[in-house]
């Protein structure tokens, strides 16, 4: 499978308890808000990967409100290969009211797998920042001092957020060719 971005995600029964306690207790840095300003899910940088706190989950059962979100390049390709493999689809892929295509599977435990194929002309393809110039490139993580990256601490992302605890993103210079 080839994997192109993942996420866990995580419905709270009391969606403002869970972001007050990942962003305010655990300290997890802000990657994007959605959805309506007073009551906004979240995605937290987690890693190399990323949580989002959105939605409810009140009176869910067990074990049903947490996912693993998976994007991936061709999610119809992905259903035939895991169909094939005898992988039980609990949700065939569907263009959905926002954009996205997705299709659900469960792991052996039950968990929800819920693989997302992203169309060229989703938001979600585009770069809200401002263009960089020629040899320069940016990133998310401050620390990003390898040979490649020399950080400028000059923040080039143009996303709004709320939060303080938002991690900032960094214009790097590149000294070797980048795929």
């Amino acid at each position: 499978m080839d994997v192109l971005s993942s996420r866990i995600l995580l419905r709270p029964g009391d969606l403002d308890r869970s972001r007050r306690f990942y962003r305010d207790l655990l300290g997890l840095a802000i990657y994007r808000e959605f959805g309506p300003p007073d009551d906004p899910g979240l995605v937290f940088f987690l890693g190399q990967g990323f949580l989002e706190v959105s939605g409810h989950a009140a009176g869910a059962p067990p074990g049903s409100s947490v996912m693993i979100w998976i994007q991936v390049r061709d999610v119809h390709a992905e259903h035939a290969r895991l169909a094939a493999a005898g992988v039980p689809v609990v949700r065939e892929p569907v263009a959905e009211p926002w954009g996205l295509t997705e299709m659900h599977v469960e792991d052996p435990d039950g968990i929800r797998v819920i693989l997302v194929e992203v169309p060229a002309d989703h938001p979600l393809r585009r770069d809200p920042r401002q263009a960089l110039p020629p040899g320069r490139a940016a990133c998310c993580n401050a620390t990003c001092s390898t040979e490649t990256r020399q950080p400028t601490n000059r923040p080039v992302c143009g996303m709004i957020v709320r939060s303080p605890r938002r991690a900032p993103m960094h214009e790097y210079a590149v000294s070797q060719p980048r795929a």
